[in-house]
């Protein structure tokens, strides 16, 4: 079906007076950079654009394509990358299809056409997701890939122009020369959003500071979200006149302009090296998507509208009446790339995606243990500690022997953590290196995001879990999302310290006493430590640590905050949980046992460790025999050690102190099962409910006594 934005261009086009013709070497107007050449130059990255979406549809109505949301409308944005270097990191919006051709003109060797093809038809050998995503990205064009949606790129951004002043300032090692600009390109209706709000505010914070933060912030608004309208002076008013924020507009479709603007801000940006917010007036076109119907909210008189204001419209009219081009050239021309990108497209057709669900997932989970056990060991320590001792001689032990290490988050610096974890860090390694961040857990993470791609290892510390919920798609859509839609070719080398679970007394209520880890555990490729004893935690954040320098991994160690100073074990005074952290490498998802008892395997994990520990004593008494299985990892699950042990014993009681619905019990049962386990097996856990406040916390809690009640129903004996 043909669009009718196509015919409108042709029969404009058509209908143009030409003018007395002029040589492309002159100026489009007298004094402006901006040459004829140059303006055809970046014409033809707009022609390739508008018809790549042409083709995308056409390819969707035959079944050979998937994702046909568009850049048309938007390929003025083709100026932002005029104004940029592309050595430059480019987090872009989803409509970013003329920016993305005319980088790619700026570096031999590329074929944009068919890379953007090959996303459309989701073939496996498109080059940056390998067909598991349709997604701007190019790593030789320093092109990250995001999915943009709902600005969620934005805190990344930030956090990697501050990685890379950062890495100067340090001597790290980074891929990103050290005056890029970092841009980062999204919707009018995606500035509305907290994370976008958050992310801008964070970065006049940053300047407000005086920390170099160098992101320019392209906001390309086209009045309109889907099908909600945008006022046309919002960007400008909740933008235009924020202390610390240089801003800069121009009209997309107005092509010199666009260019000298987007010029000045980007070398405002790299000077300067503070963040500049560009406004980039565009018009949307052929809808939201492939399936959107347009005229189900906008009048046919506001669609013509837009149709006449079509910046490859006003860029063809331009070279037409500054004698650069005559109207049966454009239209030539017009027609000349439409018959490039429909060979391309015809190519690309019905070429083969991936096949299997191994290769779909390989890039989520990469795995290299040989070279992690050699980056996790470390220098045994005889002196029994705490287990928040452990975590802070192991957090100083990785500063101090990788210079690329940071350690940040709310009140860890000046304070040492609200626990005491981090505290004497900032005094040892400086405020470069072991800083407090705002209150924003999506800026926490974001940080880590950016400072990851900056070459660091950020090791970040939500407060609370509780409180990771606020940030949590942080670690779903982005972090966890780059190596899979870069096949592997970025990282996100980084360890997220969250202190979390329950039993605090004295203190809190649910903010402080959270046992929801469900949301975690959905997350592919993402790895979670849950340590108990002392020298598990040095151990398994060494772990951590070095599966993500290794292999890029994604990793959360949970703390049990109620275990961070615990010293004793089965009496007051017995000090049966100190332990002496060993040097030893723990590899994930290896579990430990306590004990070899024949009679009841007890699988717990974190606070449920100690407890079931002291249970087993209790039963032992009594003459039956227990073995404590420490899952130490929730993600993946030890299954082989799991499998082992309850074989040991024929009877499996997990004692899992998350809620009973999506707690961590369903996954270790439904392990069991599907690896054929023969014998009994149950479960007890905590209630279905936020943790209230003080002594009502016991009636909800999993607890000793309902795990030994539990061990002697599976045994018979009650």
């Amino acid at each position: 079906m043909a669009e009718a934005v196509d015919q409108y261009f042709l029969d404009a086009v058509a209908a143009l007076d030409p003018a007395t013709p002029r040589g492309l070497d002159e100026p489009v107007a007298p004094g402006h950079e901006l040459t004829g050449r140059r303006c055809v130059e970046l014409f033809d990255a707009q022609l390739g654009s508008r018809h790549l979406d042409l083709a995308a549809r056409r390819l969707g109505e035959r079944g050979l394509g998937y994702y046909s949301i568009g850049s048309a409308g938007h390929e003025g944005n083709v100026a932002v990358a005029a104004a940029l270097r592309p050595s430059d990191p480019a987090l872009l919006h989803y409509r970013s299809g003329a920016f993305y051709l005319e980088r790619a003109r700026q570096v031999p060797g590329q074929e944009p056409l068919r890379d953007v093809l090959f996303g459309v038809t989701a073939a496996a050998e498109e080059q940056i997701s390998g067909g598991r995503h349709k997604v701007f990205g190019n790593k030789a064009l320093a092109i990250i890939p995001q999915t943009s949606t709902i600005s969620s790129h934005l805190p990344r951004a930030l956090g990697l122009a501050f990685g890379i002043e950062r890495a100067g300032r340090l001597g790290v090692p980074t891929e990103w020369p050290a005056d890029a600009v970092v841009l980062c390109s999204f919707g009018d209706a995606s500035a509305n959003h907290s994370t976008a709000v958050g992310a801008i505010n964070a970065a006049l914070h940053c300047a407000h500071q005086r920390l170099p933060v160098p992101v320019l912030f392209v906001c390309e608004d086209n009045g309109i979200g889907i099908s909600v309208r945008t006022p046309d002076d919002w960007i400008e008013r909740a933008y235009g006149s924020r202390p610390g924020l240089r801003y800069f507009e121009a009209d997309g479709g107005d092509l010199p302009a666009a260019v000298r603007v987007a010029g000045e801000a980007a070398a405002w940006v790299r000077e300067r090296r503070a963040p500049a917010f560009l406004r980039l007036r565009t018009v949307r076109l052929m809808g939201h998507a492939g399936s959107d119907v347009e005229s189900a909210y906008r009048s046919q008189r506001e669609i013509a509208a837009d149709q006449a204001r079509d910046p490859l419209l006003r860029t063809a009219t331009l070279l037409v009446r500054t004698g650069f081009c005559r109207p049966a050239e454009v239209l030539a021309r017009y027609e000349r790339v439409r018959a490039e990108v429909d060979a391309v497209a015809e190519d690309t057709a019905g070429r083969p995606g991936l096949t299997s669900a191994e290769q779909v997932v390989a890039p989520l989970a990469p795995s290299r243990p040989g070279a992690v056990a050699a980056l996790a060991t470390s220098e045994p320590d005889p002196t029994p500690v705490t287990l928040a001792r452990a975590i802070n001689q192991t957090l100083a032990d990785l500063l101090a022997r990788q210079r690329n290490v940071l350690v940040f988050g709310e009140d860890v610096a000046r304070k040492g953590g609200v626990y005491g974890v981090t505290r004497g860090l900032l005094r040892r390694f400086g405020a470069a290196r072991v800083f407090d961040t705002l209150l924003d857990e999506q800026t926490v993470l974001g940080t880590a995001l950016g400072t990851a791609l900056a070459g660091f290892l950020p090791i970040a510390e939500i407060q609370y879990l509780a409180y990771l919920h606020n940030a949590l798609d942080q670690l779903r859509g982005e972090a966890s999302t780059l190596q899979f839609f870069s096949d592997g070719q970025y990282r996100n080398p980084m360890v997220v310290r969250v202190p979390g679970f329950a039993y605090q007394r004295g203190f809190g209520g649910h903010f402080h006493n959270d046992n929801s880890v469900a949301a975690l555990r959905d997350i592919p490729g993402l790895v979670i430590a849950a340590p108990a004893r002392a020298d598990d935690a040095a151990a398994l954040l060494r772990t951590c640590a070095a599966a993500a320098r290794a292999d890029g991994r994604v990793c959360v160690f949970l703390e049990p905050i109620a275990l961070y100073h615990a010293a004793d074990l089965h009496e007051p005074g017995d000090q049966g949980w100190l332990a002496a952290p060993t040097g030893e490498h723990v590899p994930i998802g290896r579990a430990r046992r306590h004990g070899d008892g024949t009679d009841l395997t007890i699988v717990s994990f974190a606070n449920g460790v100690p407890t079931s520990l002291r249970v087993a004593r209790r039963l032992a008494a009594r003459g039956l025999r227990c073995r404590v299985l420490d899952l130490r990892w929730l993600a993946p699950l030890p299954v082989v050690d799991l499998l082992r042990e309850a074989d040991a014993t024929g009877r499996v009681l997990v004692a899992d102190e998350t809620r009973r619905s999506g707690g961590v019990s369903e996954a270790v049962l439904t392990a069991l099962h599907d690896a054929g386990f023969g014998g009994r097996m149950t479960r007890v856990t905590s209630e279905d409910s936020f943790v209230p406040l003080g002594p009502a916390a016991r009636h909800v809690l999993l607890s000793e006594r309902d795990i030994e009640a539990a061990a002697l129903r599976l045994l018979g004996l009650k």
